[in-house]
């Protein structure tokens, strides 16, 4: 109650229409002018600081700026190649505008304006915040004291700001990039000069022909993947756990070790190594061959049949994945509390009961953010299914997949893979796949019980 009455005695912030109402004249022109508040009271560098961000970003905007951010509306006025002459009547052949840099200009230039805007508002606030302290006869900090604030109770600000510059320009940038190619032609046909088509590429994976059938087979084939292979590598990697922390099993260091080692060694080199092992003619055919077991004209088709391709992916996941659940299970295990399991055991429960009751659900309670983060992780492991079988085999029936293609592998031969560039429905692909993963993990982390108990 005490709080309650100390707050209620505090004076009220003073709002943005007080400022502007009561406000001396230095402070209503911080309303047009950055930094004039500032520099009236004496706080040289900031003021300064708002002053020539706003100088330098409308001389910016006249002199290329309100043009760049103009581009966006057509993306370059010139589609196509074409030939003409110059003033002095010779034949030159025009290029089409580069829709590309106009379109990373132009989303650049909305950045600054954005940024420009958010530098306004702390503007309007310092110069609220000094409004504040005017009227109530306090301390109006100096430029030392902002910089010697900087750098200790604000030290997380002063840190944060290169972080952020960098997120703004190698993430948010790309995305935004990324996102509105899905809505251009920007395809093998109109790689220099593309323009805004709407919502075309959608509707061509979810309706036109073997696209629409591509993606949905392969939208199918990412989803069993991804419940398969997160559901395999969970549950042997918790029985590997089991079957080393168990009682009477000697040199549990060493198993541990040998595992570590398979998850250790770089991905790539177990993956290449594998496609070697499982081809045609690999040294597991060989062997077979050699132990009469198969004949030579008929190997076991690991790759190169569908099904098997499948399985064969599956099986080498696990392989891969394997230990790093062991692992996370094993820490879950040697730290369950012992008492818990021999009361257990003295009402007679047996082993099994044991594990459904107690070390279960303790392994999922801590284990559940991690395997979501690992299905995820499968809805977009690429380097499995590219290293390994490279998509294939090669589906007739398919537009520029494979059979064991994931839809972030069919996204990178959409764009990269056969110099058939369809960025525009790759860009489209990306969105989706994004939706789903952003939608599944935000609404399943939601209702586990880490999440329940941490939020309480």
């Amino acid at each position: 109650m005490l709080c309650l009455k100390r707050k209620k005695l505090l004076p009220p912030e003073a709002t943005f229409r007080e400022v502007w109402k009561n406000g001396d004249l230095a402070t209503k022109l911080s309303f047009v002018i950055m930094g004039a508040a500032q520099l009236k009271n004496k706080q040289w560098l900031k003021g300064i600081i708002f002053l020539l961000t706003e100088v330098v970003f409308f001389a910016w905007l006249v002199l290329g700026g309100l043009a760049t951010i103009s581009g966006l509306s057509n993306l370059g006025v010139n589609k196509t190649i074409h030939r003409t002459v110059d003033a002095q009547g010779y034949p030159i052949t025009v290029q089409p505008d580069a829709s590309l840099p106009i379109l990373l200009y132009g989303v650049l230039a909305l950045i600054v304006v954005g940024l420009l805007i958010y530098i306004y508002y702390v503007s309007l606030k310092s110069t609220r915040h000094l409004y504040a302290l005017n009227r109530d006869g306090k301390h109006i900090p100096t430029t030392k004291d902002d910089l010697k604030s900087l750098m200790d109770e604000r030290i997380h600000q002063t840190l944060m700001a290169i972080p952020l510059i960098g997120i703004l320009i190698f993430t948010v940038l790309p995305l935004m990039i990324n996102i509105l190619v899905a809505f251009t032609n920007y395809d093998f046909k109109h790689q220099i000069g593309f323009s805004w088509t709407g919502f075309e590429a959608f509707g061509k994976i979810f309706t036109q022909g073997n696209i629409a059938y591509t993606f949905f087979s392969l939208l199918a084939w990412t989803i069993i993947w991804a419940i398969l292979a997160t559901f395999t590598t969970f549950f042997f990697g918790v029985l590997l756990a089991l079957l080393i922390e168990s009682k009477g099993i000697k040199y549990k260091g060493v198993w541990r070790t040998l595992f570590v080692i398979v998850f250790a060694m770089p991905q790539f080199m177990s993956l290449l190594m594998m496609s070697q092992f499982f081809a045609d003619g690999g040294p597991i055919n060989t062997w077979l061959q050699n132990m009469h077991i198969i004949s030579a004209n008929n190997p076991i088709p690991f790759l190169s049949d569908p099904i098997f391709a499948k399985a064969t992916v599956l099986l080498v996941n696990m392989w891969i994945g394997i230990p790093v659940s062991m692992l996370l299970a094993t820490a879950i295990i040697q730290n369950i509390s012992q008492d818990q399991i021999e009361a257990a055991r003295i009402d007679g429960a047996n082993t099994f009961q044991v594990f459904r009751s107690i070390t279960l659900p303790q392994i999922l309670f801590v284990m559940t953010p991690a395997l979501i983060q690992q299905f995820v992780g499968n809805i977009n492991n690429f380097n499995v299914i590219f290293l390994l079988t490279g998509g294939g085999p090669l589906n007739a029936n398919f537009y520029q997949a494979g059979s064991t293609d994931l839809l972030v592998t069919w996204l990178f031969n959409l764009t990269m893979k056969g110099g058939i560039a369809n960025y525009n429905i790759g860009s489209a692909i990306g969105i989706f796949i994004f939706i789903v993963v952003a939608g599944f993990s935000l609404i399943t982390y939601r209702r586990t019980n880490a999440f329940k108990e941490g939020s309480n």
